[in-house]
């Protein structure tokens, strides 16, 4: 049993001690426990008297295979996603913790996980290419841009090789791929999030929006649903939209020029799990009083959500990701497709959580106490 990681990813050694260490600490249902379902809904707790309740519930670590039997006793697959990043790590995780499980039953799944420093559809479009010349069961993309990867997807398909999406940003709608696990509602937890900023505001002010990846669905859609949510209210304005390309260093340098040119700012909204790093680094830095909301859970972004430097976060489950994506990729492996064993989409959850609950999902996560 052997995967290929991408140079950067042995954070992931350390990540799973601290699966072990929120395993461990994680309390059982008759305590007040509850588990993520895989609904697609949004979680507000600003409000919840029970605060442990839904940061515990955020990520589900509790997970077992399903009753399908597989065909094969080996399984060897391929994913590629748009960036190296700690996001991907907890992805793979999840993946690693199926992996296992499929080990207990005598069914051993290869599979080499890659990406690229920067995200680049180029670069994406040829890891596909140069992936579909081996002999991998499934394929497993988190598409760069939907409007250049769909339609290699599409040719990929079309020449007999059985493609998936994965993670956070599917395909464009109508592409060929079998299937997609991850977030489905990124335009949902983007107008959530700037709902939540609005509110903050009293429906009035000056916002900025750090995007990401240019073209990246996820990205993408969570800046739409902020832009639309901004144009329900007469006294909100966007001030800026720029693309900080998933870099923290990048956002941080677009926050303070954005500052520079606007410093009567009143609030940022973060799409990805980079640029509310770089932001909040800039808001520190300069006094700033504007208010930021992101997504994700970063441990550094927890950390300026506990000092209150960062407002809320929508925190994804990528644990589950991971594992239901490992899971689909072996049923279309055997041939199946979208129907009663997996659906079309695999809906993930999303968690808005806040300052009151940064240090529970510290200790959760990190073993940050």
């Amino acid at each position: 049993m052997q995967r290929v990681l991408q140079k950067g990813n042995i954070v992931i050694l350390a990540l799973i001690a601290v699966l072990i260490f929120a395993a461990c600490s994680s309390v059982s249902p008759a305590e007040g426990s509850s588990e993520a379902t895989n609904t697609g809904d949004i979680a507000f707790n600003e409000g919840s008297l029970k605060t442990e309740e839904p940061v515990r519930s955020a990520v589900d670590f509790d997970h077992e295979l399903d009753s399908y039997v597989p065909q094969k006793d080996h399984y060897n697959f391929y994913f590629t996603y748009k960036t190296v990043h700690p996001w991907w790590d907890a992805v793979a995780l999840g993946m690693e913790e199926a992996q296992r499980q499929f080990l207990d039953k005598g069914i051993t799944v290869t599979y080499e996980y890659m990406a690229p420093e920067g995200a680049s559809a180029d670069d994406q479009t040829k890891r596909l290419l140069q992936a579909e010349q081996k002999d991998y069961d499934v394929i497993g993309v988190d598409v760069a841009d939907e409007l250049i990867i769909s339609p290699v997807i599409d040719g990929m398909v079309d020449a007999g090789t059985k493609v998936m999406t994965f993670s956070s940003s599917d395909a464009a709608e109508g592409c060929k791929r079998i299937a997609y696990v991850g977030n489905t509602h990124n335009y949902e937890d983007g107008a959530d999030l700037t709902e939540a900023l609005c509110k903050k505001l009293e429906y009035k002010g000056k916002v900025a929006i750090l995007v990401g990846s240019k073209g990246a669905p996820c990205h993408e859609d969570r800046a739409k649903g902020a832009r639309d949510t901004i144009a329900k209210y007469g006294d909100m304005e966007i001030a800026a939209m720029e693309y900080d390309m998933d870099s923290v260093d990048l956002a941080y340098e677009l926050t303070l020029k954005i500052l520079k040119e606007s410093p009567d700012l009143d609030g940022i909204i973060c799409c990805n799990m980079s640029n509310p790093v770089g932001a909040a680094r800039a808001i520190k830095e300069t006094g700033s009083k504007a208010v930021i909301v992101g997504m994700d859970h970063d441990q550094e972004a927890l950390r300026y959500l506990d000092e209150g430097v960062i407002y809320c976060l929508g925190v994804q489950d990528c644990y589950s990701i991971g594992f239901d994506t490992l899971q689909v990729a072996v049923k279309i492996a055997d041939g199946n497709v979208p129907g009663e064993l997996f659906p079309e989409k695999t809906d993930e959850t999303t968690t808005v959580i806040y300052q009151k609950d940064a240090a529970l999902m510290l200790e959760l996560l990190y073993g940050d106490i």
